[in-house]
């Protein structure tokens, strides 16, 4: 594909994304007003009059229609504006770029450690079926899959912190400051949220090699002498790479999900805490920013991995 044809499916992918985050949007502010609760009278407290909840309301914007408020907070959004929480009255911006970089780091460690350990395995698998290899990967899976990760988080919480004392039990700790001390905070949050992942890629891996291995140009590339090596990453690998792609893409969202649950397991100081304080106090445009942009950046990565396909394999073509 060339560059002309390349640039005219990313536009088309990208106008056909607006439709999608309208009407996430939409299902965010609508569903954050289903929640009993009212902001005004967390604020006001318990003995708060009606005149004092009104004026709170009127205060927050809240004493205006809910067609109004989406609009009015919509405009912000398309303007950088994401507005003021109204519990800690400072800028819900500020905020998220605040409990962001934890959250992103603790994703970003699982996610490099998924790849690292999945990959290799279902290789390993693919190539020598039926082997130990093969069995260990089964129980690798079964495990990785059937064990949720906040249970496995606290599991390791109670071996190898309360039992063994080797990994401080929650916190996170300065990577720039003190990088062995964050190094060792990170340990277990990311190998519990990584292992679901590993075990899903290593399976996917498998799969995807054996059906490759099986192929007639694999067949042709041992005929003309080739290593196994070169069979292997030259041949299989490189032609397994789209359903990879997709999983990997696909898991970025369950990935997120997995962090903020993880974040509380282990009281990491990210997105997680913020989005259960956010919601315990009802702090509709904390919660409501935090899950459009959390869908938009599932949407886009979605959008990346299609684009991914085009790269991988000019052959793919959109109608």
């Amino acid at each position: 594909m060339d560059s002309g044809g390349l640039a005219t499916q990313i536009g088309r992918r990208m106008i056909e994304t607006v439709p999608v985050l309208i009407l996430t949007s939409i299902l965010v502010f609508c569903v954050l007003r289903l929640v009993p609760g009212d902001p005004a009278a967390i604020i006001a407290g318990e003995d708060a009059t009606a005149e004092e909840l009104a004026v709170i309301r009127a205060e927050l914007g809240l004493d205006v229609p809910l067609w109004a408020q989406y609009f009015k907070w919509l405009e912000n959004l398309a303007t950088g504006d994401f507005g003021t929480s109204f519990i800690s009255s400072r800028s819900v911006g500020e905020l998220i770029a605040q409990k962001l970089p934890a959250t992103l780091e603790l994703s970003l460690a699982a996610y490099i450690l998924a790849i690292v350990i999945g990959i290799p395995l279902g290789i390993m698998a693919g190539v020598y079926p039926r082997t130990p290899w093969d069995y260990g990967l089964s129980v690798f899976t079964v495990l990785g899959i059937g064990i949720p990760n906040f249970f496995l988080g606290i599991l390791a919480l109670l071996v190898f912190s309360v039992k063994l004392g080797w990994l401080p039990a929650t916190g996170r700790g300065d990577l720039f400051s003190d990088p062995v001390d964050a190094i060792q905070h990170l340990i277990m949050p990311a190998c519990a949220l990584g292992f679901t992942f590993a075990a899903i890629l290593a399976r996917f891996t498998r799969s995807s090699i054996l059906d490759t291995m099986g192929e007639d140009f694999i067949r042709t590339a041992r005929a003309k002498g080739l290593n196994n090596r070169r069979v292997i990453v030259h041949h299989a690998l490189r032609n397994s790479l789209i359903p990879l792609v997709t999983v990997v893409g696909l898991q970025v969202g369950r990935l997120l999900a997995g962090a903020l649950v993880i974040e509380i397991v282990f009281a990491w100081p990210g997105i997680g805490q913020l989005i259960v304080s956010s919601i315990r106090d009802r702090d509709y445009l904390v919660v409501q920013t935090l899950l459009f942009f959390l869908v938009g950046g599932f949407i886009g990565v979605n959008l990346f991995v299609d684009l991914a396909y085009m790269v991988i394999d000019p052959r793919i073509r959109t109608k």
